[in-house]
Formats: structure tokens, C-alpha cells, sequence
């Protein structure tokens, strides 16, 4: 039997309300790239119907964790928060605006697995959780070892499932200073992803093909509409300097990198795509700076969308 004319429509109505629904939620910790301690690069991310999220960078946790109470995000303590509803951390690299709320918070936390990149988990048992400077509660490194942190390695072009977690992760190589690294992480749930790109400067800046082949490898996701945002930082205005970016990028250089992006999907493929600008640096109005200059120079139609501490984001 042939559905009537009025079903079709419902069923084809509906369809399209299960596409426009969100998968992902995000809890921005901290947002800034510098100077205020209590907002610095941290992102908790989960599937929309879970309360097991990671932590996407973690410079800030507690100050970031009761501001999204304040606004209603969250019904529990910032300890039950920070002990039970974060199930792990992914850390781009080990600069302390990245991973100072972790450290910090070590003592209150409850165990869990740290994810990054090999020479990152090794700069942070042996610049940070060695006991001359703070104590080891990780698996590695000097004695005693505590045991509250499983250093968990991620390696390129390996898709590693993250434990107590219904999400997985791909880790990508970004240049950070040439030839510092940091990276980027792709966080899957189902069929959607996420992606997050820890500090990176420009392969034109930095003389790398790393964000090249990151722009070519998740084209493919933008244009079946997989990946539902991207997380890219803009830390200074366009007046900053070339040879005082120290890995960063600008507007300018931002829409440079949206260009060879769009290269992979065809004209007016990042129309509306959401991008959250991430690590504006807060010296003087540059915040306010960055945010102008991105938005007057739009011409791809980007949805810039600008995160504020605590608030919560869909996608």
C-alpha cells in the first residue's frame, strides 16, 4: 500500500527536524588566550543526550565549571561536576594556558585518563607533575607515582575510542612556533563530529602543510554535513606583527586558512558553517579588535560564532 500524500509529507517534515537537531553540547571553561587566570582555553564537549563529557584543553576548570552553574548549565557542585560529569582530558600541548586548571585541581579530581600526543604527555609528567614541582599523580614518571591520571598516547591517523565516553578521537599534527607542535583533535559520536584545534599558526607563517592537510582530510565531513563545527583560534588583531604571532593566527590569516579550506569544498562551502573563534588574547580592546575585524571581513559567510564563559553552545 502506497502512504497516503499527507504521510509522505510528515515522514519527509520530520526527517528534516532529526537533521536540524543538535548532537553535540559544549560548555565553554575558558575562552581567552592569556593574562586572566580564570578564563584560559578549556572546552567540555558530550553527546547532546549524556553527561559524560572530556575536556577539550583544560587551563581553566573550577572558575569556568561555576560560571556554567550560575548559569543554569549545570544543577550539581563544581566538585560533583569536575569528579564525575568530565571523564577525561585532551590536551593540544603543554603551555600553562592550556593545562593550568588541570594541574591545579589535580588534588580534588577524581581519576581519569589524560589523551595527547606522546612528546606532550612527556612534557607534562616531566615539566609539571614531578615532585620539585607539583606531585606526580600520574601513571608515569618519578616516584611516588599516585596513580590518579592514566597518561593515554595518541598517535596520527589512529581513532582511539575515549573510555567512560559514548565519543572517539583522531589527532592531527599542528605547527605551533615551527617546530614546536601542537594539535588538532576530531571528536566523533556515531556518524557527527566535532573539531578542535588547539594554538596554530598559518602554513603560510609557519612554512608547514600541517593545516593543509587537515583543511583536505575533513573537507569531505563539511560537505555531508558530518562535522557539525570547528573550534579555530584568532589570538591577535591584524596589526600584530608576522614575527610576533608566536604560532597564532589573525583575521587575516584566519581567513587566509578559509580560503584553502573552501578550496576543498567548492565556492559557498562554508556558508553558515559554524566556526567558534577561540584564544582571543584580552591586552588592551584587542578582543573587541579581533571580533570587528573578523565580522567586517566575512566574504565566506562564516557563522562566527564567539563563546562566552559558561554559556552553554549546541550543535
Amino acid at each position: 500500500m502506497k502512504p497516503h500524500r499527507f504521510q509522505t509529507i510528515y515522514i519527509l517534515l520530520f526527517s528534516l527536524l532529526l537533521a536540524d537537531e543538535p548532537v553535540f553540547k559544549i560548555v565553554p571553561l575558558g575562552v581567552k588566550g592569556g593574562e586572566d587566570e580564570s578564563n584560559l582555553s578549556s572546552y567540555m564537549v558530550a553527546p547532546i543526550h549524556s553527561d559524560n563529557f572530556i575536556c577539550l584543553d583544560a587551563g581553566t576548570l573550577h572558575a569556568g565549571i561555576v560560571k556554567a552553574i550560575d548559569k543554569g548549565v549545570f544543577k550539581k557542585t563544581a566538585k560533583y561536576v569536575l569528579e564525575n560529569n568530565i571523564k577525561a582530558y585532551l590536551i593540544s600541548h603543554a603551555h600553562l594556558d592550556h593545562i593550568a586548571g588541570l594541574i591545579i585541581n589535580s588534588p580534588s579530581d577524581s581519576p581519569k585518563n589524560i589523551y595527547a600526543l606522546p612528546h606532550v604527555l612527556d612534557i607534562i609528567v616531566d615539566k609539571y607533575f614531578s615532585w620539585d614541582n607539583w606531585a606526580n599523580f600520574t601513571d608515569r614518571g618519578e616516584e611516588p607515582k599516585l596513580n590518579k591520571y592514566h597518561l593515554q598516547s595518541l598517535y596520527l591517523d589512529t581513532e582511539v575510542a575515549i573510555q567512560n565516553t559514548d565519543m572517539s578521537v583522531k589527532v592531527f599534527e599542528l605547527s605551533h612556533v615551527n617546530p614546536y607542535k601542537s594539535s588538532a583533535f576530531l571528536i566523533r559520536h556515531n556518524e557527527s563530529s566535532v573539531l578542535y584545534l588547539g594554538d596554530t599558526g598559518s602554513d603560510i607563517i609557519e612554512k608547514s602543510t600541517s593545516l593543509n592537510y587537515l583543511w583536505e582530510t575533513i573537507a569531505p565531513l563539511i560537505i555531508s554535513k558530518q562535522l557539525k563545527a570547528i573550534f579555530m583560534e584568532v589570538s591577535f588583531p591584524n596589526s600584530q606583527p608576522n614575527n610576533y604571532l608566536y604560532g597564532h593566527l589573525t583575521p587575516r590569516l584566519f581567513f587566509n586558512e578559509s580560503e584553502v579550506l573552501e578550496s576543498y569544498l567548492g565556492e559557498n562551502g562554508l556558508s553558515d558553517f559554524p566556526i567558534i573563534v577561540i584564544h582571543r588574547k584580552p591586552n588592551g580592546n584587542n578582543e573587541e579588535i579581533i571580533k570587528s575585524e573578523l565580522l567586517k571581513n566575512n566574504v565566506f559567510n562564516i557563522n562566527l560564532i564567539f563563546p562566552e564563559q559558561g554559556r552553554l553552545l549546541t550543535f
